[in-house]
């Protein structure tokens, strides 16, 4: 946890490079956001918990994403569990997302139209900041308390009740920004 109260948890892509700064404890997507046996333990435990059916499917898409070293869409995970005669449908794999989705053990992220692994629980109505980076497509997860006031204020006053609160913010992460400048000072 950050000192102003914020979380960061990474989902990158191949993201292997320190993002310094306001990044204190964000972390590489897949195995190193909670190992694969992890998430499915929680999935397991949250399905025995609220009587719901962890089917074969669901396990397979949750295991793909958790494994993946980026944001996945669903014509990509059924591309990866289908085999030569055995072909997974997208539309089951949207199912599956949903019931993962529903169970915050993965998240969209909209403007990819693709999905995430996550291997922490949220609280209650939190919502989640993902900070994207145009450069390397490292996606950062995080909580902003003041930006979750400030959003519940505005919500409150146009009698708007959200079903989520999730915001995207598209820019460049520290990393790429000091490699950048790095590079322009050996052109200089």
């Amino acid at each position: 946890m950050q000192e102003d109260g914020r979380v960061l948890h990474g989902h990158g892509q191949g993201h292997d490079h320190d993002h310094g700064q306001d990044h204190g404890q964000g972390h590489g997507h897949g195995a190193a956001c909670g190992t694969c046996t992890d998430m499915l333990a929680r999935a397991e435990r949250l399905c025995r918990e609220r009587d719901l059916q962890f089917t074969r499917l669901r396990r397979d898409v949750l295991e793909t994403v958790a494994a993946a070293h980026g944001p996945l869409g669903a014509y990509d995970i059924a591309e990866r569990l289908s085999l030569p005669g055995r072909r997974v449908a997208a539309v089951s794999v949207y199912r599956a997302l949903d019931f993962l989705t529903e169970l915050g053990l993965v998240h969209r992220i909209a403007s990819r139209n693709a999905f995430v692994s996550c291997a922490h629980e949220h609280g209650a109505g939190e919502g989640l900041v993902f900070l994207i980076c145009r450069s390397c497509g490292s996606i950062d997860e995080t909580t902003a308390p003041e930006v979750e006031a400030g959003l519940h204020r505005a919500l409150d006053r146009a009698g708007f009740r959200p079903a989520s609160r999730i915001l995207e913010v598209e820019g460049e992460c520290g990393a790429c920004r000091d490699r950048a400048q790095g590079e322009a000072g050996l052109a200089s």
